[in-house]
């Protein structure tokens, strides 16, 4: 019994033995496949700037991205498709407003030339000029780009209102400008200065009886004028003074009531030294405003 229980242990250790020689008995083809896979594995995580261990997770990343990209053509086209859609309803729109526009233009056109005679502009002529724009050059104001033009004297082209008309001119062109848009939208307050410079009695009148009318159209309009025609068309009237006080130059601001304003329009006829006669036309000339009011 001994024996038999000997040789069944000599026969375990024997099977143990060859085990552990199999398990120790390398293949150095196998080793070298592991150790360019390791090498391989650590290149690629070199050329990804992260972790070896971190290689699955990217892959699953560039998966995905692979796949938005395969998609991506889809998408494109939607894209192409909806630009396409707002450049049609752009160009429709775009038509829409530049023939409104030219109707507007033949409109104000119309009512610029039957104010620019009586201030003294008679031989001006004004146009307003639409330009198709390239597609490149379309913008949230249209296709197309408005220019107000004019020429102030007879066979001379048309050009830029604000590089052709000197100052004088320039005034009153605004002038007729405000007076043919009065009742639109539009500035509460509107200021000129020295509008009616150049001009004097009865285009001085026209200029006054315009900016009065401004004025009725629901706007502030303040002027500030050396032209009586002009200031006795006005609602009020203030004065405004240089006087030396305290040995220093102060301006100051007066409203004037009725009789002042009658002997400072006649100061503004007369010069220095007020006359009677000046007094009567100051008189006459804020008659016909009072009457109207």
């Amino acid at each position: 019994g001994h024996l038999g229980r000997a040789a069944d242990a000599a026969a375990e250790a024997e099977a143990a033995l060859e085990a552990a020689r199999r398990a120790l008995d390398v293949d150095p083809a196998r080793l070298e496949r592991i150790e360019e896979r390791l090498f391989g594995i650590k290149a690629l995580a070199r050329k990804h700037h992260v972790e070896p261990d971190a290689l699955g997770g990217l892959r699953e990343s560039l998966e995905l991205k692979l796949a938005a990209i395969d998609r991506g053509a889809e998408t494109l086209a939607k894209l192409e498709a909806e630009v396409e859609a707002a450049r049609i309803a752009y160009r429709d729109a775009a038509q829409a407003l530049g023939q409104k526009r030219r109707a507007a233009a033949k409109r104000l056109d119309a009512a610029l030339a039957s104010e620019l005679k009586p201030l003294k502009l008679e031989a001006a002529r004004f146009a307003t000029e639409i330009q198709p724009l390239d597609e490149a050059q379309w913008s949230a104001g249209g296709a197309e780009r408005v220019q107000f033009a004019i020429a102030t004297n007879p066979g001379t082209p048309l050009g830029p209102l604000d590089r052709i008309a000197s100052g004088g001119e320039l005034s009153r062109f605004m002038l007729a400008l405000k007076v043919a848009l009065a009742g639109k939208r539009g500035p509460a307050t509107l200021v000129f200065d020295e509008v009616d410079a150049g001009v004097g009695g009865a285009t001085a009148e026209a200029v006054g009886e315009r900016l009065r009318r401004l004025a009725k159209a629901g706007r502030q309009v303040l002027v500030v004028t050396h032209s009586p025609q002009v200031a006795a068309q006005a609602e009020a009237q203030l004065r405004v003074a240089k006087a030396v006080r305290g040995g220093r130059a102060a301006t100051t601001l007066e409203r004037l009531d009725e009789a002042a304003r009658r002997e400072e329009i006649a100061r503004m006829l007369a010069g220095a030294k007020v006359t009677d006669a000046a007094r009567e036309a100051a008189a006459s000339l804020m008659a016909p405003v009072a009457q109207r009011r």
